[in-house]
């Protein structure tokens, strides 16, 4: 059947994006990662263009992708298993190395249980469609991530509140005026939320959480996304939970940035393990990750979890803090925090694209957050400091930010 109706109507909507520049137009293709050399970090090759590029969007915040032992383990593990699972994990497609990084993921997070995922994405709207009922209500931050927004949009619970970003004082009364009307009440917040590089104070949300626990038959249960956390920060890389010292109920995280490699996970309890492999459907309907992919996610948990682990961190610590005070002493406009997303402030979409443009005209590659990813008004660029970022690579990117 033919379509032209819908490719004029679908062309006339791309074009508005393009006239607004919300566009996000097309992507760069990495064709070579090209090794430390002379004081520098990695650089990488793009289609189209015969130079070198510091990469400062990127989520591998530790470096791992590249680390030979993650490499090594996912080669041997691929050798021994194959490619792919080929089947969903009830069936026949789990390995060794599933059960294996499921175990080492719990312990290293001090839950009884864990499991994976194809994805973070698919981690959270699994687990939060599995735990929402039509009995619960749950509280949301304005600034969650989509996978949480649309999560709760698919699992129609009783009610939902969308309380202002970090405000305790307005989740305490949302609260409270949900008291005794719902079996059940969830807290669901990113850990950090990764436009900004600011964190959930857990502590706190415990504590609300705590308060009103006594009022819903089914506990108030906190739910955190800590995929930009875990790994990022803290002084062992536990994340937010760290940072703040607070406890959550259950815990997602994710082994696509800080650990280097690809998929997600939860952890929690035994019975809250166990209960989301018999009901989340991207659990039981979607293939897991693929057993390479699972020992090389098992070896970057272990390298976290060791001596080279707390250097990687302490180094990303340095980088962070270096590129935060250096973009405050030249003038810009930033969101402090421990944090390697950082955000410079622009406010203003051309202005954004203007600056994206000469970074990379300059080498390096950032990302512009324009409306509708981020609210009017808070444009912005986020930088990703990554430990295998260097000295001299932060100061080049300093350099070419106050040459704009």
């Amino acid at each position: 059947m033919p379509s032209d109706r819908l490719d004029q109507t679908l062309a006339a909507e791309l074009d508005e994006l393009t006239r607004t520049g919300t566009e996000k137009g097309e992507e760069k293709v990495v064709t070579a990662v090209l090794p430390p050399r002379a004081g520098m970090g990695p650089r990488y090759n793009l289609a189209g263009s015969d130079r070198e590029f510091l990469r400062m969007n990127s989520n591998s915040y530790l470096g791992l992708s590249q680390h030979p032992a993650v490499i090594d383990a996912e080669e041997n593990a691929t050798r021994n298993f194959g490619a792919g699972p080929g089947a969903v994990r009830f069936i026949s497609g789990t390995y060794r190395a599933h059960v294996d990084l499921e175990s080492r993921l719990a312990a290293f997070h001090g839950r009884e249980g864990a499991v994976i995922y194809s994805s973070a994405y698919a981690a959270v709207v699994s687990t939060l469609s599995s735990l929402i009922t039509p009995e619960t209500v749950v509280l949301s931050d304005e600034l969650n991530h989509n996978c949480i927004i649309n999560a709760i949009r698919m699992s129609r619970p009783a009610a939902r509140a969308v309380y202002p970003h970090l405000d305790m004082d307005s989740l305490d009364s949302e609260l409270s005026g949900a008291a005794e009307q719902a079996n059940r009440a969830l807290i669901v917040t990113d850990g950090v939320f990764s436009m900004r590089g600011d964190f959930a104070d857990l502590a706190a949300i415990g504590e609300v959480a705590a308060r009103y626990d006594g009022a819903f038959p089914e506990n108030v249960v906190v739910v955190v996304d800590d995929s930009h956390g875990v790994g990022a920060y803290g002084a062992t890389g536990r994340g937010t939970e760290e940072v703040t010292d607070g406890r959550v109920d259950v815990l997602v995280g994710t082994l696509g940035k800080a650990f280097g490699v690809n998929g997600g996970y939860v952890t929690g309890s035994s019975t809250v393990t166990r209960y989301l492999r018999e009901t989340g459907s991207m659990y039981i309907y979607s293939n897991p990750i693929t057993p390479g992919e699972a020992a090389a996610a098992e070896m970057s948990v272990s390298i976290l979890d060791s001596l080279e682990g707390s250097e990687l961190l302490a180094h990303l610590s340095s980088m962070t803090a270096r590129f935060e005070s250096g973009l405050v002493d030249a003038g810009f406009e930033t969101i402090p925090g421990p944090h390697p997303v950082v955000p410079l402030m622009v406010r203003d979409t051309a202005k954004t694209a203007a600056l994206v443009s000469h970074l990379f005209d300059q080498g390096i590659l950032a990302t512009g957050l324009n409306y509708p990813v981020v609210p009017k008004g808070d444009e912005e660029i986020r930088f990703q400091v990554n430990a295998d970022h260097t000295e001299a690579d932060i100061d080049y990117a300093l350099g070419v930010l106050r040459d704009f």
